[in-house]
């Protein structure tokens, strides 16, 4: 419990906290007090974003700090902005909604034509500035020259040229070189009655757009100049986990890592999110467009790093082609497939062929030539599209392929860094071509500088547990660690852990096992009084059971690669429907389904990811930094915790309130109590937090139907008479 008065309540927006909810604020006040990590699961209605915030937000504003929330899940992001426009009407905060420069932009530029763009504007209006205080100047010393100052007359013509050439500098760049008109009023109207207006509520980063279109202003700008200081800030992932963007990022909020505390929501898919971030690749388009480039330069630089760079992309291509079986390459398709260049007792067959086709004085002396006259390369297409010699910000194929280079030759060895090549098919040409990937297995290397440089982080999540995994993982240090289970009242729910097959990979083509599930689904539907959710171990079996299942309530289907906010608004919409989708999809978590959205839930199987060489590193990886006298860490770390989580995540979808009600359907037998003792290998019960275990009833998929009738009947759900086993 607190050991405060509880001041950080006047941030409490609504009258009165939950139990737990006051507990996990008064720890939560303590940890950060202490600059202490949070990680803390609650279960859907813990309140763990007020929980989290309120604490935050009080001790920012005792010590001097920014509060940085921040989610990869568009839906939580809408919830933040509700809950700080909630603090806000009760105790007044600078609050900044952050979102990148693609979304916000109103002339559709990228990264580094708009920093060319902002650079040659701000020359621009700095000109106009000095010419409008030389003319002032000159006005001044030809009204002293007419009274009879010859000294003043004398100073005015020394102005008078100054003032040409700087005139002549305005219109080159008014004439030549590129601008951006919105950025321009920003340098030079008032813009007070902007920032009056954001920080008189919580302002979405539409709702910026959309006022600075208005006004021809740059609303990112806007925001990137006014979060100095500020309270609060909602962003994604992408501004911490990104390095670089994180440097930028806390220079604009005018705060050292040491002041910030982060909030992550949905944590559980820090780990994920943080491999995502630190990948990097080059592709053998790039490394044709790198050596394109360096053809046309007369350069003492330019043989030494044109014979690098050829003789990696020469390498990149004999390891792909390489590793084509008979027919292979014809089935290459538009998307980027893995191919295998690892070896257990060498290096990877990438850099051997590099390696044994280099002739040259030295590839890392050649690589360092490569980099110079990659980085002068750049700053030229800088300066010249500033001076508006180019039309667009022209990027240095040389130094991206250099840098890379460098990087592979430098890291493939090191723990955790997997090297991997792809290939695909341009849709175009017809041609395929490859790709090299340094993919960073274990993310706390991504991580663990992050959270021992901020003052500290609260990590939350209704799916965090085994906490040991989580600080292992991201590299959390002594957190502080807190739990809440499910908070609306259990018997408004069941969850059923059917005793149906053991969906294991190498059964799903059976038939018969096919059959039994189908009925299973047939009757978990027909006895749902309303919408069901079913979540498939891959879009490939989600289209299966869609088409297997023969029920009178309306099927939808989710696809790969397909939006699916139409679908999930239709089947909402409607009263008896079955949504058919992928576990690893988008609708599995950060969804909510409340009351009649969806009724029952159905995850088939225990859906472990595709295990594929890159899964294989990971597990590796996680065998070596983790591992125990077992030797299973990298099966527990990699695949089977992230797969509970899922699947946990995937159960809460439904009942969501205190009033609603629903049922949980676990359809494997490896779910049940029964599956511990006889399959200990692949049951997964025990891998679930003990108050959800307790929770499971086990059943036969024979009398599944009678127990969803007798609790949906219990409810009183059914509208007239309830279907008949």
């Amino acid at each position: 419990m607190a050991t405060t008065d509880d001041g950080y309540m006047r941030f409490f927006p609504f009258e009165e906290p939950y139990d737990h909810q006051q507990e996990a604020m008064g720890t939560i006040y303590d940890a950060l007090d202490e600059g202490r990590d949070v990680l803390f699961e609650g279960a859907c209605g813990t309140g763990k974003t007020l929980a989290s915030l309120v604490p935050a937000l009080e001790h920012a504003r005792e010590t001097g700090k920014t509060v940085v929330i921040t989610t990869n899940v568009h839906q939580q992001m809408r919830q933040f902005v509700e809950d700080a426009r909630a603090i806000t009407d009760q105790e007044r905060l600078r609050a900044v909604v952050f979102r990148g420069k693609g979304s916000m932009c109103h002339i559709d530029v990228d990264y580094e034509e708009c920093q060319a763009l902002r650079d040659t504007t701000r020359d621009l209006v700095e000109v106009e500035s000095d010419i409008a205080e030389l003319e002032q100047r000159e006005g001044e010393l030809l009204s002293d020259g007419q009274a009879g100052s010859s000294e003043a007359m004398e100073a005015r013509n020394a102005v008078v040229e100054e003032l040409r050439d700087l005139q002549d500098e305005r219109e080159e760049i008014e004439t030549e070189r590129s601008t951006c008109d919105h950025y321009y009023r920003n340098l030079t109207v008032d813009t007070s009655e902007f920032y009056s207006w954001l920080f008189d509520d919580v302002r979405t980063p539409d709702d910026v757009y959309e006022y600075a279109h208005q006004q021809g202003l740059c609303g990112y700008e806007l925001l990137k100049e006014g979060m100095d200081g500020v309270d609060l800030v909602v962003c994604n992932y992408h501004h911490l986990l990104d390095p670089t963007i994180r440097e930028q990022f806390f220079h604009w909020i005018g705060r050292d890592p040491e002041d910030i505390i982060a909030v992550f929501d949905e944590a559980h898919n820090v780990e994920s999110a943080a491999r995502d971030h630190a990948r990097r690749t080059l592709t053998e388009n790039t490394l044709d467009q790198a050596l394109d480039e360096l053809d046309g330069e007369d350069d003492a630089r330019t043989d030494a790093a044109a014979n690098v760079i050829e003789t990696f992309r020469d390498a990149l291509v004999e390891a792909y082609e390489g590793s084509f079986e008979f027919g292979a390459r014809a089935a290459v398709d538009e998307h980027w497939d893995d191919v295998t260049i690892a070896n257990d007792d060498r290096k990877d067959d990438l850099t051997l062929a590099f390696l044994q086709g280099y002739t040259g004085p030295g590839f890392h002396e050649e690589l360092d030539h490569a980099l110079d006259l990659g980085r002068d390369l750049d700053a030229r297409y800088q300066e010249a599209f500033k001076e508006g010699d180019l039309d667009t910000r022209k990027e240095c194929q040389t130094l991206q392929a250099a840098g890379f280079i460098s990087d592979w030759l430098d890291e493939t060895d090191e723990t955790g860094q997997y090297p991997v090549v792809s290939v695909r098919r341009d849709e175009s040409t017809d041609d395929v071509y490859g790709r090299a990937e340094l993919y960073t297995c274990i993310p706390e290397q991504v991580t663990r500088d992050l959270f021992e440089d901020l003052h500290a982080a609260v990590l939350m999540s209704a799916t965090l547990r085994p906490f040991d995994v989580t600080e292992n993982v991201v590299g959390v240090e002594d957190p502080v660690t807190m739990a809440y289970g499910a908070q609306f009242p259990e018997d408004r729910r069941r969850t059923y852990a059917v005793d149906g097959p053991a969906l294991f990979s190498s059964e799903r083509d059976d038939p018969q096992t096919q059959q039994r599930i189908a009925r299973t689904l047939e009757d978990i539907v027909r006895f749902t009084p309303g919408n069901t959710l079913v979540f498939c171990p891959s879009y490939s079996e989600a289209e299966r059971y869609h088409d297997m299942t023969a029920v009178s309530a309306t099927r939808y289907l989710d696809k790969p690669g397909t939006q699916a906010r139409d679908l999930r608004e239709a089947f909402t919409d409607g009263d008896d429907g079955v949504l058919y989708t992928s576990l690893w999809g988008t609708l599995g978590e950060g969804v909510s389904y409340d009351g009649d959205d969806a009724r029952t839930v159905v995850v088939v199987g225990v859906p472990y990811p595709h295990l594929d060489d890159r899964m294989d590193a990971v597990q590796d990886a996680y065998d070596v930094a983790f591992g125990d006298s077992e030797g299973d860490a990298g099966w527990r770390y990699a695949v089977e915790i992230p797969t509970v989580r899922k699947t946990r995540q995937a159960l809460g979808r439904v009942v969501r309130s205190p009033d609603d009600f629903g049922a949980r359907i676990l359809l494997d037998k490896r779910y049940t109590e029964a599956a511990e003792m006889e399959m200990h290998d692949y049951a997964v019960r025990g891998t679930f937090p003990p108050e959800e275990r307790r929770e499971m009833v086990d059943i036969g998929p024979e009398k599944l139907k009678f127990a969803m009738l007798n609790f949906y009947q219990d409810m009183d759900a059914y509208d007239g008479p309830p279907p008949k086993p």
